[in-house]
């Protein structure tokens, strides 16, 4: 097992323009196992976030991913109010044909030998199931099944905190923390927006959906057969809604989307929902059309609250509890970006950053001796 601190020269131009606190590259040849775990920030606690497991085109790109990954954990868990760092790791190579059990080990010894610097949990392409295996070699691994102490399926709590942040939605614009009497759309109803669209129609609301797996439709249907159901996504944004629920890929706001979406709040599940960030990007041209955008990394932050509740023995409960206050951090975001007359995406930047400057002063997070 070899461990380096440092980039390859290859990938030493990107790896420089970043602020991150740590970024650790494994390597370990007896399972093949090449993977890099970045540390953005521990100034307010163990770095938490997922494993993903892709087949990279290059070392350089599977850097540039996690770097980005990592840094945005970091403002999720900032802004959602965790005392956790941010952090994530990428293992390259297929998991369809390059996962083993093996291989996952020798992952969880990598993170182990960082004594709690970064905990991880599932991403894309590692699962409840891998967790499991992973925690064999290291005691920091969260999103692990219920049989093993874990919190077991994080869509739960997913669905319910994005529930919370179109609550706020609701109470910012409207002057009532529901759905009530509204209609919402959600493009993608796979676990979270299955969940999701449930607690709609408990509070009262007029759901209508799309998926490009007409499976997930089906089962959604037959759990509640008054959902409505249109043919695609477009369809979906140009329909007579006042709430979008983006709950699959990411990107899903670009500009075509923007220019016909018919609603007046975007609250959803999926990750990475502005194609382009920053002065003059999708946030700012939602802004322009008068739409409240929830940024997607607050509201989806339920999730990422579940698994880090097994930090200190999972109880469901106060898990819930914990993403209940996805709600106040909304209404938060949402408030101060009236202010000062920005806009959501940007107001949530500046709280997590405020909050991480005010604890940066304690230095990096060390465990316990």
């Amino acid at each position: 097992m070899t461990t380096s601190s440092a980039p390859s020269s290859a990938t030493s131009a990107v790896a420089s323009m970043s602020q991150h606190e740590q970024v650790v590259f494994c390597h370990d040849r007896e399972t093949g196992l090449r993977a890099i775990i970045g540390i953005y920030s521990t100034a307010l606690g163990p770095a938490l976030g997922g494993t993903r497991f892709y087949p990279y085109a290059s070392e350089e790109a599977a850097l540039s991913d996690v770097l980005r990954l990592s840094k945005g954990m970091a403002y999720k868990n900032a802004v959602a109010g965790l005392d956790l760092g941010g952090g994530k790791a990428v293992i390259i190579g297929d998991p369809a044909t390059d996962k083993t059990p093996e291989l996952l080990r020798a992952y969880g010894r990598f993170v182990e030998s960082l004594g709690g610097r970064y905990v991880t949990a599932c991403d894309v392409g590692t699962y409840v199931a891998d967790m499991d295996v992973v925690s064999e070699t290291t005691r920091f691994a969260t999103g692990r099944s219920e049989a093993n102490g874990g919190a077991g399926d994080s869509s739960v709590l997913t669905a319910y905190g994005v529930f919370q942040g179109q609550r706020a939605c609701a109470q910012h614009l409207w002057g009532k923390p529901t759905l009530e009497g509204r209609t919402v759309g959600i493009a993608g109803v796979g676990k979270v927006g299955h969940i999701l669209a449930g607690h709609l129609l408990e509070d009262g609301a007029k759901v209508v959906v799309t998926d490009v797996n007409q499976d997930a439709v089906a089962a959604l249907r037959s759990a509640h057969p008054e959902v409505e159901v249109v043919a695609d996504t477009a369809a979906l944004v140009r329909s007579d809604i006042d709430v979008y629920a983006p709950c699959a890929l990411g990107g899903a706001l670009d500009e075509q989307t923007v220019a016909a979406l018919q609603a007046t709040v975007v609250c959803g599940g999926a990750n990475n929902q502005l194609v382009t960030e920053g002065p003059g990007g999708t946030a700012d041209q939602l802004k322009a059309r008068g739409i409240t955008y929830a940024p997607d990394f607050l509201v989806n932050a339920g999730g990422v609250i579940q698994v880090s509740d097994e930090l200190h023995g999972f109880d469901f409960e106060r898990a819930k509890k914990a993403a209940t206050a996805i709600f106040d951090h909304t209404l938060e975001v949402l408030r101060t970006a009236d202010a000062h007359g920005s806009t959501p995406a940007a107001a949530a930047d500046h709280i997590a950053e405020e909050r991480m400057a005010a604890k940066a002063a304690g230095g990096i997070w060390l465990p316990a001796r």
